[in-house]
C-alpha cells in the first residue's frame, strides 16, 4: 500500500471515529437543551440517547444548566433540536412480561381450592 493511501486510511478513520462521538447529544449542553431530558438526566445521573444509557455526572443542579440555555440563546447561541425520541428509553423487549397477575394470576384467584 502507497504512504499516501494509508495516510488517507488513517484520516477517514479519525473523522468517522470524531463524527461518532458528536452524534450524541448532552440534553443539558445549551445547544442542544431538552427541558424535560436535561432535569431526567440531572436527577437521574445520565440520559439515554438512542435508547442507550449513558451515565453522566452533572456537577450543578437542573436550574444552572437551564439558565446556561437562556444565557446562551439570549446571546445569540444556535440550538439544535434533537430528533423526536432520541432521550426516550428503550421499549422493553417483544413477548417479554414483567409482573402483573395475567393468566398465572387468573388461575391461583378463582378460589376453587385446587
Amino acid at each position: 500500500m502507497k504512504k499516501s493511501a494509508k495516510v488517507t486510511l488513517t484520516v477517514v478513520a479519525a473523522v468517522s471515529l470524531a463524527s461518532c462521538g458528536r452524534s450524541r447529544r448532552d440534553p443539558c449542553e445549551a445547544a442542544y437543551f431538552d427541558e424535560l431530558a436535561c432535569q431526567e438526566a440531572v436527577r437521574s445521573g445520565g440520559y439515554y440517547w438512542g435508547g442507550a444509557w449513558v451515565p453522566t455526572r452533572y456537577s450543578y443542579p437542573y436550574p444552572y444548566y437551564y439558565d446556561h440555555y437562556r444565557s446562551y440563546v439570549g446571546g445569540g447561541g444556535r440550538v439544535f433540536v434533537s430528533p423526536a425520541g432520541s432521550y426516550s428509553r428503550p421499549a422493553s423487549s417483544p413477548g417479554v412480561s414483567r409482573g402483573g397477575f395475567g393468566s398465572t394470576g387468573a388461575a391461583h384467584s378463582s378460589g376453587s381450592g385446587e
